[in-house]
C-alpha cells in the first residue's frame, strides 16, 4: 500500500489558482473563458474594439468579454448608420422623424394612408408627439388629413404626391449608403449577420 506521503499532491495542484494578468510585456493575453480564447485577427485586421478588449483582459482576466466584442461594435456601427441616415435624408429634404412617418405610410400601400393611432404604433411615439408631427408635415405639404369614407368619425393621414416623391428618393439613397456599410461582407456573410441580429432582437420583441 502506498503511504499517504506518496499520494500527497503539491500545493499548486491541490489548490489551483485562477491565472492572473500576464507580465506587461506587450504580448496578447490568453483569456480564461474558452469562447474568448480564439486567436485574434492579424494585426492589419484589428480594430479599436480589439485593443479595448485586450486591455480589459489584461487588467481583468476574470471577466467574460465576448459581449464587449459584440456590442461595442454594434454601438460604433450605429454611429456610422446615424450619419448615413442623416445624409440621405438631408439630401432629399426630409427630417429623420418625417421619414419614419412617411415610410410607414408608403409601405402601407395604396392609398398610402393610416390612422394616427396606427402611426403611433408604427413609430413608437406618444399621441401628442404624433399630432404635432402630422400638423407640421401637413403644413409642409407631405401629408393630408382625410375622413374615412366608411366612418366619418375616423381620420386617416394620407401621403401626398410630394411626400411620396421625397420618401422614395430618401429610401433609395439610404439603401445605397447602407449597402456600402456592408461592403466588406459577401452575400453569405450578410445573411449570417442578418439572422444573428434577428435572433438577438427576437428576445426583446417577445418579452
Amino acid at each position: 500500500m502506498r503511504s499517504r506521503q506518496a499520494l500527497a499532491l503539491p500545493d499548486d495542484a491541490r489548490h489551483p489558482q485562477t491565472p492572473g494578468p500576464p507580465e506587461r510585456s506587450g504580448q496578447p493575453y490568453t483569456p480564461a473563458h474558452p469562447d474568448d480564447g480564439q486567436l485574434g485577427p492579424p494585426a492589419e485586421r484589428r480594430d479599436e474594439v480589439d485593443r479595448i478588449v485586450e486591455a480589459w483582459r489584461r487588467e481583468r482576466p476574470d471577466l467574460h468579454t465576448m459581449p464587449l466584442h459584440v456590442f461595442s461594435r454594434v454601438t460604433r456601427l450605429a454611429r456610422h448608420l446615424d450619419l448615413t441616415r442623416r445624409k440621405a435624408f438631408t439630401e432629399h429634404g426630409v427630417e429623420a422623424w418625417e421619414f419614419d412617418v412617411l415610410s410607414a405610410l408608403r409601405r402601407a400601400g395604396e392609398p398610402y394612408e393610416l390612422t394616427p393611432g396606427r402611426l403611433i404604433a408604427e413609430t413608437l411615439v406618444s399621441s401628442g408627439t404624433m399630432t404635432n408631427r402630422i400638423d407640421r408635415m401637413q403644413a409642409h405639404g407631405l401629408v393630408v388629413r382625410a375622413a374615412d369614407p366608411a366612418d366619418r368619425r375616423v381620420v386617416q393621414v394620407r401621403l401626398t404626391a410630394e411626400g411620396r416623391r421625397r420618401v422614395d428618393a430618401a429610401m433609395s439613397a439610404l439603401l445605397a449608403s447602407e449597402d456600402e456599410l456592408l461592403g466588406g461582407l459577401d452575400d453569405t456573410e450578410r445573411a449570417v449577420l442578418r439572422d444573428s441580429l434577428r435572433t438577438v432582437l427576437l428576445h426583446f420583441d417577445e418579452a
